[in-house]
């Protein structure tokens, strides 16, 4: 029997591995609000999973570059670090997936819109620091997701192929970027 070639397998870890999109969401919500700007939970809800770059402005219009909205973007990273990342749980067999994938000969990545400061805790908090192979963050790429920059990235890292790369994420902006990116 001819041994299958190995793929590279992207993983997004935000509501693919750790239930936290929620738990960004809030940390949003509370970031505007207490900038007296008031959005919805819903509005934000539906926008996690692209960057914050571009959640900013489709649900307050406010540039995340301008310096009200850097200032809202570093209080949701404090209000999510300190309030809601210490409550995070795994989605049930997170880390089983991931060793199942590497049990098979294939390369685990991290391909996440989260900050590289915020993936660590993410990825520990999802049994899966020591399993992943490589890890890209929102500070590999110039655009986030449903550019395919995070994804172009993480495949660059892996020295991976089109071809021989899948993605597994929860939000269409993760099917975007990987489609974006040919995968």
């Amino acid at each position: 029997m001819t041994p299958r070639p190995s793929l590279t397998v992207l993983f997004d870890i935000d509501g693919t591995l750790v239930d936290s999109n929620d738990a960004h969401a809030r940390a949003w919500v509370a970031a505007f609000a207490e900038h007296g700007v008031t959005v919805a939970f819903a509005d934000v809800r539906r926008c996690i999973g692209m960057g914050g770059d571009r959640l900013m402005p489709e649900v307050s219009g406010i540039d995340e570059q301008s310096s009200r909205g850097a200032a809202i973007s570093k209080r949701r990273s404090d209000i999510f670090k300190r309030e809601f990342l210490p409550t995070l749980e795994p989605f049930p067999d997170a880390d089983r997936l991931v060793a199942a994938v590497k049990h098979l000969g294939h390369k685990a990545v991290t391909a996440s819109s989260a900050k590289a400061d915020e993936l660590q805790s993410l990825l520990s908090i999802a049994r899966v620091a020591t399993l992943m192979d490589l890890s890209t963050s929102s500070d590999d790429a110039d655009e986030s997701k449903p550019a395919p920059d995070i994804i172009l990235a993480a495949m660059t890292r892996a020295g991976a192929l089109p071809e021989r790369t899948v993605m597994i994420g929860d939000t269409p902006y993760d099917v975007e970027a990987a489609r974006r990116a040919g995968i």
